[in-house]
């Protein structure tokens, strides 16, 4: 018979787990202290468990952990790791190490719906929606995870398109009894899911990344699909009502394409797009995929276009470039793996 995941459960369904098998509510906790502090990888190392209850949760759980299949080393220190999925599918996670600094760049979809023309990830459509477990696997089992110091949803998938799942793994990673992370050490990636978008914010604290990518309705509608269902005007309606002028932070990820929405007019959209908004733009350098139609700029182009943002008010920042000879820098994950 097939085991239920033990990992991935909040403490509440700890909880209401150990009532289902007469255990004392307490013992809750105990279990989330070994699965998210002490990172047990078998429920017989619990051993403030009594042998009858550990006989009791090995009978009917497994943890459902599971080691990285491969790693992919870049020149510059990145590393990409291909996970198996319980849907057996695969997702890439891309481990980011810069000084004192490392992030890791979680999946929280096996593919995705979204569509946007840029983007290697989408090629795939959407396989499955990863469990709150298949989720944090990728930060249990990272080889550096006790190096870790921050996490970015910006993986494959789309956030909040899984959002319940989602919102599931933040819970634990930033409560007491979990992980206990500061929100301020994540930031999730969303192309902009209107309906979902509210339910993200007022449920956390993390930060919030933006795929805005063209100033207009028409141009981003013809690279994102998603603009059809929720134009960036209404995002940004929403994000207006929200205060990001204290610990939390919300930037817009803008992939610059040349000739396609690097020009001075863009400037000026972007402007308009988000006065107002206490927010600052990541310019990303385009990845090559293939049969692509799109260009980079070269960088005297990139540090022009940013210079003319921040001189009119808007924080802007070029993001280095890292993996991109393993194919994990930003749009390139796809874990195309034959099974």
């Amino acid at each position: 018979m097939t085991k239920e995941v033990l990992y991935g459960k909040t403490l509440a369904e700890l909880q209401g787990l150990c009532t289902e098998l007469g255990l004392p509510r307490f013992v809750a906790k105990q279990i989330a202290d070994w699965l998210y502090r002490k990172g047990v990888r078998s429920i017989d190392e619990m051993t403030n468990l009594s042998k009858s209850t550990r006989a009791i949760l090995a009978s009917r759980f497994e943890l459902g952990l599971h080691a990285p299949e491969r790693v992919d080393e870049s020149a510059d220190g990145t590393k990409k790791y291909l996970y198996r999925t319980a849907e057996d599918e695969f997702v890439e996670s891309a481990y980011i190490p810069d000084g004192e600094r490392a992030t890791l760049c979680v999946s929280s979809q096996a593919g995705c719906r979204m569509g946007c023309k840029f983007c290697a990830t989408a090629r795939l459509g959407l396989r499955h929606s990863l469990s709150v477990c298949d989720i944090l696997n990728q930060i249990a089992s990272l080889p550096e995870r006790e190096g870790l110091t921050n996490v970015v949803f910006m993986g494959m998938g789309e956030s909040l398109d899984n959002i319940d799942a989602v919102l599931r793994a933040l819970d634990i990673m930033t409560s007491e009894w979990g992980f206990g992370w500061s929100p301020t050490r994540i930031t999730l990636s969303t192309a902009g899911v209107g309906r979902e978008l509210r339910r993200f914010l007022d449920s956390t604290q993390v930060h919030l990344a933006i795929s805005l990518h063209n100033p207009f309705h028409e141009e981003r509608e013809a690279i994102m699909p998603i603009e059809r269902a929720y134009p960036i005007e209404g995002l940004i309606d929403i994000l207006r009502d929200y205060d990001f002028t204290h610990q939390r932070r919300v930037s817009f990820e803008y992939i610059v394409m040349s000739g396609l929405n690097d020009s001075p007019r863009h400037i000026k959209g972007l402007c308009r797009l988000l006065n107002g908004v206490k927010c600052r733009i990541n310019l990303i350098r385009f990845h090559k995929i293939p049969d692509s139609p799109y260009f980079s700029p070269d960088s005297d182009k990139m540090i022009a276009f940013r210079d003319a943002l921040t001189s009119r008010g808007i924080m802007t920042t070029i993001r280095a470039s890292r993996g991109e000879d393993i194919k994990a820098a930003c749009g390139l994950l796809s874990a195309e793996r034959k099974k």
